[in-house]
């Protein structure tokens, strides 16, 4: 089924190249399929590129979807456009009263700060009650993962003595869990961040069950409240070539900053990147729609 997305936004055409059906939502929709309506709060700097990220995953399942895109109402994006915004997002405030079955929360490069020292904390604390209340499911990305377990559950966040930066392999801890429908043994997952969370720390909380962790990355994917609350450590959405970007972009401007590990073929950063998690994120997403979001099957 076609995701229903705002007319003219810019990744449609791109999406459309990619063979994945599309409809403004103003066109109507269709009544085969279950109806779900997501939003997508994108904290990261340049929107149009995790827009289409997600978008391609939002894609991977027959039900029907239509998706919101949402900003922080009280602060100005410095990468993206205000013409951009202006006519693709919409803030909280404005969205706060209509019904969404699913939440999407991405990271933010803001790993380094201290939770209250981000200038929208507060409002992004609002908007995490608020989908606890309303959402049949929540997913959070990244830095959106560690700060919702910080606002939730107290779960502090460690700095880094390296950058994890790369592609690692995990193992589901139970491959029963839905989130692993199609799963096999073993998978792969981009990682980019300078904090961590602990294992330690998760397991003095009860309501939190680690899904599965990496000796080389740690936790990855935690699951509370039956699935309501799903925390993703890492990128899955990346598409095959952002580690690389990430990486020129900051060889570039001079910074020190090791070549993502498990990523180039032949760990060398002049050959193509070895793309492995395409098939786990489709299912990733694929199933937190149908599974968690859906809650009808």
């Amino acid at each position: 089924m076609p995701l229903q997305l705002p007319e003219n936004l810019p990744s449609v055409e791109a999406l459309r190249n990619d063979r994945i059906p599309v409809t403004a939502s103003d066109l109507g929709k269709s009544e085969q399929a279950p109806q779900l309506r997501i939003v997508i709060l994108n904290l990261m700097p340049i929107k149009e590129t995790t827009e289409y990220d997600l978008l391609r995953l939002l894609s991977t399942t027959p039900l029907e979807v239509e998706v919101e895109l949402m900003r922080i109402g009280s602060h100005v994006s410095k990468n993206t456009s205000e013409e951009h915004l202006n006519r693709f997002y919409k803030t909280f405030e404005a969205l706060k009263e209509e019904h969404f079955d699913g939440m999407i929360i991405t990271g933010a490069p803001l790993e380094q700060m201290e939770y209250e020292d981000v200038r929208y904390w507060e409002e992004l604390q609002q908007i995490f009650e608020w989908a606890r209340a309303t959402m049949a499911s929540t997913l959070f990305i990244c830095w959106a993962a560690q700060a919702g377990l910080y606002h939730f559950y107290g779960i502090p966040k460690y700095a880094l003595d390296r950058k994890m930066f790369g592609i690692f392999r995990h193992e589901p801890a139970d491959a029963s869990e839905l989130i692993f429908r199609g799963f096999d043994d073993e998978f792969f997952v981009p990682h980019s961040r300078h904090s961590e969370i602990r294992a330690t720390d998760l397991l003095k909380r009860p309501e939190l069950t680690i899904l599965s962790e990496s000796p080389e990355s740690g936790v990855y994917l935690v699951k509370a409240r039956e699935g309501r609350e799903i925390y993703v450590t890492g990128h899955s959405e990346y598409a095959p070539y952002t580690l690389d970007g990430e990486y020129k972009r900051d060889i570039a401007k001079g910074l020190e900053i090791e070549k993502p590990r498990n990523y180039y073929r032949n760990d060398d950063p002049d050959q193509e990147p070895l793309v492995r998690w395409r098939a786990h994120a489709n299912l990733l997403f694929s199933n937190w729609l149908t599974y968690y979001v859906n809650r009808t099957i």
